[in-house]
């Protein structure tokens, strides 16, 4: 991109980098067709389309499985930390920064002069330093944190590409996890999963070991099409200048006005532990959704099967501690006697990072859809309960 012919970003259209786990760009993509933008390239961890930054709200506001949105500003060639420089500082950074406000720099560096990517940030922040001097005899503070504008450098080899990190901070968590339990799925893993199964937003939705709620909450808000940037106050675009409140305030009053009542299925999620249902119900009122889940306190045999059909989705634990995998067996096992006993007519789900014990389930499986979890290599698996 040529930064003389594009000084407001939030009317110009450039490539757009969406960051997600590895794995989760299918999902990712799915979610961007559905909102009517291309797909124009794919990684395990990202997905590439086009737009304005103003594009870049309406995504930062919608998706439920990424994690960045990062519009591109420029790209050039740098061999060493020298050019990296020059490149950076060519810039006009005093079109999109305020010289009294606050940025910070994040970058990945595979380049053979650059060993650790603080390096590559200092650089990079005694460019745009410099020129904001030149410029305005000021230059605005920098440091590590995301609230503020945040800019995202990538140097592979001798090739540069700079962009504005649109989101800040994070987008894989959405907001309504007040109350923690042990062990939560992130967020936008959590709606990948849901986006992975059968699930069609108008049978029964069953979620026995619910835990802090994230399935039940995260599958609410997708069957009310509940944007999860609402529940968000911040965000990295709204830090640089060209930033409309007037069309953001917009694309929020349309958000919530396409959020649609559920009705003619349930959304069950039971648990075993007080504690663990406490707090599901606190993180599914904070996101709004507390009123289309039932939360119930059982053991996950005894989980109510409602007539008709669904899916039913378990996380049980992993047994990654020494001594657990034992005691799991058992749990494993129930899990498919469960399956057996009380889900005829559902197609029941278990994510596990356990292999072996899900092997004690005993039933065949119709799919092994690959996931990470974390650094943990895991798996969503079907089963057809006829």
């Amino acid at each position: 991109m040529n930064t003389a012919e594009s000084l407001n970003p939030f009317k110009t259209n450039s490539r757009i980098v969406i960051t997600c786990a590895n794995r989760n760009s299918t999902y990712v993509s799915m979610e961007l067709k559905k909102l009517g933008f291309p797909v124009l390239g794919t990684s395990h961890m990202s997905v590439e389309t086009e737009g304005s930054m103003a594009d870049c709200m309406i995504l930062n506001l919608h998706l439920f499985t990424a994690h960045r949105v990062l519009y591109l500003l420029d790209s050039f060639v740098a061999k060493n930390p020298d050019q990296l420089y020059e490149g950076i500082y060519k810039i006009k950074w005093e079109h999109y920064l305020r010289e009294d406000g606050y940025f910070s720099i994040s970058s990945y560096s595979d380049n053979e002069h650059v060993v650790d990517t603080r390096y590559t940030n200092l650089r990079c922040k005694d460019a745009i330093a410099d020129r904001m001097v030149s410029v305005f005899g000021k230059r605005p503070d920098s440091g590590p944190m995301k609230n503020r504008a945040v800019i995202f450098v990538h140097w592979k080899n001798k090739d540069v590409r700079v962009y504005f990190d649109t989101s800040g901070d994070t987008i894989s968590k959405h907001g309504y996890r007040k109350v923690p339990w042990k062990a939560p799925l992130q967020e936008s893993l959590a709606a990948a999963i849901i986006m992975a199964t059968s699930w069609d937003m108008k049978t029964h939705f069953i979620n026995p070991m619910c835990g802090s709620g994230t399935l039940a909450i995260e599958a609410a808000l997708m069957a009310q099409h509940r944007a999860p940037g609402l529940l968000r106050s911040n965000f990295g675009f709204m830090h640089i200048k060209g930033f409309d409140i007037t069309l953001w305030n917009k694309c929020r009053k349309e958000a919530a006005q396409k959020k649609i009542k559920t009705e003619g299925y349930r959304i069950i999620a039971t648990d075993i532990d007080d504690r663990a249902i406490k707090a599901a119900k606190e993180n599914a009122k904070t996101a709004g959704v507390n009123h289309y889940i039932e939360f119930v306190k059982c053991p996950f045999e005894e989980t109510e099967i409602p007539q008709g059909n669904g899916i039913v989705l378990l996380n049980p634990e992993y047994g990654l501690r020494m001594g657990e995998e034992k005691h799991l067996k058992a749990t494993y096992k129930a899990i498919g006697d469960f399956f057996k006993k009380k889900c005829r007519g559902y197609t029941g789900y278990v994510f596990t990072g356990n292999l072996q014990l899900a092997k004690n389930i005993g039933l065949r499986t119709s799919k092994k859809i690959e996931f990470y979890n974390a650094k943990i290599d895991s798996r969503l698996l079907e089963y057809q309960l006829y």
